[in-house]
């Protein structure tokens, strides 16, 4: 590994999006809106907020709109400049900026999120890389509230000095271990974990710790090697988690507990949560909707 800047981020958008049907019959679950913008590209903008320029799709063949999205869709655009609605059009071109490269790969079969991050290996190369989960929508927060760096900001800018594999960590209630992969470790210096145990989706009762770890990873090239001769393992799979578990017997890898707020919109309850509470800030819709929500009858 040569350099400690992340050029690259991975987003394996390969999955069915089974817990939203039947919306997500025809439709990537990855599209679905929340106010006003699909949820993968509030994670593209996170890692192009991060000075990302190399955006890399790992894709399923029902996953076309994703393509879709992020290309010039010029028919549109010329329809817009012809009615001269200026603000809108910049819109549409700023969802794929000309400084942004968008690259897709195929997973061909659905062998887990190992599997997906091992077929950007082509695209990402020997340097290191982010992954983020569009599942999670994550903003930054401040003391007084979100507008802060985002997550993968601050992951970065942390790689960046430390060099190593990192793994954004939140506390979660001891009965929801089973959702995450869990690690354990010692502190390491403010926002960092040096991980000494990680296990994918322990029972409560077996989990070593609280410590779950949530949609963003920012990983070294060592992680194709293992992925690639390892067995699989929950749900017959090939598990990151177990990759990253590899990957400690050979160099450290560290948690990040970052500061910001995760909506797990994988369940329609934190999609309805991103939904009401990112309308509320929205400067177009957010006061109306406000007044709306207070004046309904409970």
């Amino acid at each position: 590994m040569t350099t400690t800047r992340i050029r690259k981020a991975v987003f394996p958008v390969a999955g069915l999006g089974t817990r939203f049907l039947p919306a997500t019959k025809a439709s990537p679950k990855e599209m679905l809106p929340v106010v006003d913008k699909p949820l993968i590209q509030y994670a593209v903008e996170e890692a192009y907020e991060a000075g990302i320029r190399d955006m890399v799709f790992v894709t399923g063949r029902s996953k076309r709109a994703i393509e879709d999205h992020f290309d010039t869709a010029y028919e549109l655009e010329n329809e817009l400049e012809q009615a001269g609605k200026s603000e809108m059009l910049a819109l549409v071109r700023s969802i794929a900026p000309a400084d942004m490269n968008c690259l897709f790969v195929r997973q061909p079969r659905s062998l887990g999120l190992g599997h997906a991050v091992l077929c950007a290996e082509p695209l990402v190369g020997q340097e290191p890389f982010a992954v983020l989960l569009a599942d999670d929508l994550m903003v930054g927060t401040t003391e007084n509230g979100i507008g802060g760096p985002g997550v993968m900001a601050q992951m970065t800018a942390a790689f960046e000095k430390q060099g190593r594999s990192l793994l954004a960590v939140q506390e979660v209630p001891q009965e929801h271990t089973k959702r995450y992969g869990i690690v354990k470790g010692e502190a390491a210096g403010g926002p960092l974990i040096r991980v000494d145990q990680i296990v994918e989706k322990p029972a409560p009762e077996v989990a070593p710790s609280r410590m779950g770890v949530a949609g963003r990873y920012v990983l070294t090239p060592r992680i194709f090697e293992e992925i690639r001769n390892q067995p699989r393992g929950v749900g017959g799979e090939i598990q990151l988690t177990d990759a990253i578990a590899r990957l400690m017997q050979h160099e450290a890898v560290y948690a990040y507990q970052y500061s910001g707020k995760r909506y797990d919109c994988g369940s329609k309850e934190g999609f309805l949560e991103a939904t009401v509470e990112l309308a509320l800030q929205h400067p177009q819709v957010g006061a109306q909707f406000r007044a709306y929500l207070q004046g309904l009858a409970v």
